[in-house]
């Protein structure tokens, strides 16, 4: 009897949201070590803010929990859509490292121009050394990961299951 080596659709997933947890882990240590002076329930009830308002910042753990659950939600969500999308950007762009640059600038412009703005009422003002930081963080703690384990993927035939050849 032979083995089924075609991985399945639930495979795939299961990739998505252990990348998506390491994202996720990633960004968070980046933006607890970026931001040390603050105490870190701070920094996740900033992120429930987008939720609960500034109900959030008078909140307790609850408000934490919250802002740590809508942090891996995100990361995920853009873990999911840079994922899925890497094939189609390796036909273009054929480097890895490419991709993730690309994919780094293109999180921090949704999050900063788009995300943050519509839950926060107000563009962010940001300076350039921020920028600069924040993009170079996205880069290198959601960008690459996911553009060289998707790399990794395609090259295994783990897309198979997704693209039809």
């Amino acid at each position: 009897m032979q083995k089924n080596t075609t991985p399945r659709k639930s495979n795939v997933l299961l990739n998505i949201l252990g990348i998506g947890l390491i994202t996720g882990t990633l960004d968070g240590l980046a933006a607890l070590l970026l931001n040390y002076k603050l105490k870190p329930a701070i920094i996740f009830k900033f992120i429930a803010s987008a939720a609960f308002g500034k109900a959030a910042f008078k909140g307790g753990a609850e408000m934490v929990v919250a802002g740590v659950v809508f942090h891996y939600l995100i990361a995920i969500l853009f873990t999911n859509a840079f994922y899925l999308l890497y094939p189609f950007f390796k036909k273009g762009l054929k480097n890895a490292y490419l991709i993730a640059v690309l994919y780094g600038f293109t999180a921090w412009i949704i999050m900063n121009l788009v995300v943050i703005p519509i839950t926060q009422k107000a563009f962010p003002v940001v300076k350039l050394p921020v920028l600069i930081t924040g993009i170079a963080v996205l880069i290198v703690c959601l960008g690459l990961p996911v553009a060289l384990i998707a790399d990794r993927h395609l090259k295994q035939g783990k897309f198979n299951v997704l693209l039809k050849k």
